[in-house]
């Protein structure tokens, strides 16, 4: 029988001074351990949750990079390739001065059961540097982008490895990285999702993480006879994600109230608009400049938007931004749904919180699947060639989000009839893992 304490001790003695991965590792195991235990004892002696643990590979390397005065910088890129049982490795590059291995380790263990959930033939990996975009001219971003491409070829390809986008990584990098990548291997692969609609991209990609969300936000309200119209939502982060879930919410009744950065909170008592979001989007990182046009808003400096009354809470922002204190102010104010947009962004003090209120709390692996969705939908519209038309898209996000609901449903329901999304999640996404490295051997 599988001992969580022991197996804790053994992934902490393995991977020290590594929290984040640690974090995220305990979270799933919580789960998975006891179901293992009443469920697949043979899958102790195989060993898997030891090997699912351990990256299959981790390649570090350094970038070096002019910038505009002619000076040399030097920054260090990786890739973490956890988990290739179904499919090639897939996730994110991050581009962020936050970067270290615990953290890209946590988010490629996290994208194995995310891109299991979705039904499609991918793996888990991530990858990125501690470059920080922010400041730099397009040039310096191309140079560095370029650079870090020299590297990262050599461990990429359209069967073994596809990243993508992710924080401080947008249309402007993949198409630098893209480009170095096409220039070094002298082909036009699907070597990376996120690319520009004309030139192999898919539509609605952009959309994709905050519409997914929303979509998923649905379902739940659905399978408890409601709906999102009329109801009240606070979203935090300003970037794609929290932008295009703010778009679908209103474009599905609801009312949107806050949006953040790390420099603070805007607050909309009216809610937020489409037209409010457009001029949003036109500020950069300088919110607190939407208030000198709308009256209605006030903001917050270096606040979180939890203090604010809301029916759901979307942290679309960043790791460990929703804390205990954050979850029991969402409690008390009503909170019936805590739905993620970022990956492992509430801590696991404030997931306690939620389910001891029994209010739905979506884990990321679940409720924001739709970006990697849409990627792997990016993937087969570049194996055969083709372009799938937005509406085509929408709808396969639309039923690959509604699928990931009924599969949390169908592990995470409990006797007294609440639904342990988070449980039926870890255990939905592993089983299929599971039982592909089972059949492969001791690989």
């Amino acid at each position: 029988m599988l001992n969580l304490t022991k197996f804790l001790g053994y992934v902490a003695e393995h991977n020290p001074n590594e929290p984040e991965f640690l974090q995220a590792v305990t979270e799933v195991v919580e789960d998975l351990i006891p179901y293992i235990n009443n469920h697949h004892q043979d899958y102790e002696t195989l060993k898997i949750l030891e090997r699912i643990a351990e990256p299959e590979r981790v390649v570090s390397f350094r970038v070096t990079w002019l910038d505009d005065n002619n000076v040399i910088q030097v920054n260090r890129g990786y890739r973490v390739q956890m988990n290739s049982a179904i499919g090639p490795y897939k996730g994110g590059l991050r581009f962020s001065p936050t970067v270290n291995l615990s953290i890209l380790k946590f988010l490629a263990f996290e994208q194995v059961f995310k891109n299991s959930l979705t039904g499609l033939p991918i793996g888990g990996g991530k990858g990125g540097s501690d470059f920080n975009p922010k400041g730099k001219s397009d040039m310096e971003i191309m140079r560095f982008c370029q650079s870090f491409m020299t590297e990262l070829y050599r461990h990429i390809g359209a069967e073994t490895d596809v990243p993508a986008g992710d924080i401080g990584v947008g249309g402007r990098e993949i198409g630098y990285l893209y480009g170095q990548y096409k220039r070094i291997q002298n082909n036009f692969t699907g070597v990376l999702t996120g690319k520009g609609v004309h030139w192999g991209g898919s539509y609605i990609r952009p959309e994709a993480t905050g519409y997914g969300l929303l979509y998923f936000v649905s379902c739940v309200l659905d399978n408890n006879n409601d709906t999102l119209e009329g109801k009240t939502i606070a979203i935090s982060g300003a970037g794609n994600v929290a932008y295009y879930a703010a778009e679908k919410a209103i474009l599905l009744g609801a009312k949107v109230i806050t949006l953040s950065n790390s420099s603070g909170t805007l607050y909309d008592e009216d809610g937020f608009t489409l037209e409010k979001l457009h001029h949003l989007a036109t500020l950069g990182r300088d919110i607190q400049e939407f208030t000198k046009k709308y009256k209605s808003a006030t903001f917050y400096a270096e606040q979180k938007p939890w203090q604010f009354k809301c029916d759901i809470a979307l942290p679309c922002a960043t790791q460990n931004e929703l804390d205990k204190n954050d979850a029991e102010i969402l409690v008390e104010n009503g909170c019936i749904c805590v739905a993620e947009g970022a990956n492992m962004p509430s801590t696991a003090e404030a997931v306690k919180v939620f389910h001891a209120a029994k209010i739905v709390y979506a884990p990321g692996k679940a409720a924001n699947a739709g970006g990697v969705a849409v990627s792997g939908l990016e993937m087969s519209q570049n194996a055969i060639g083709q372009q799938w038309n937005t509406q085509k898209v929408d709808s396969q996000l639309k039923a690959i989000m509604e699928n990931i609901h009924r599969t949390c449903i169908r592990y995470g329901k409990e006797e007294c009839g609440y639904i342990n999304y988070l449980r039926g999640a870890n255990i939905g996404g592993f089983i299929k893992v599971a039982e592909a490295m089972k059949a492969q051997g001791v690989v």
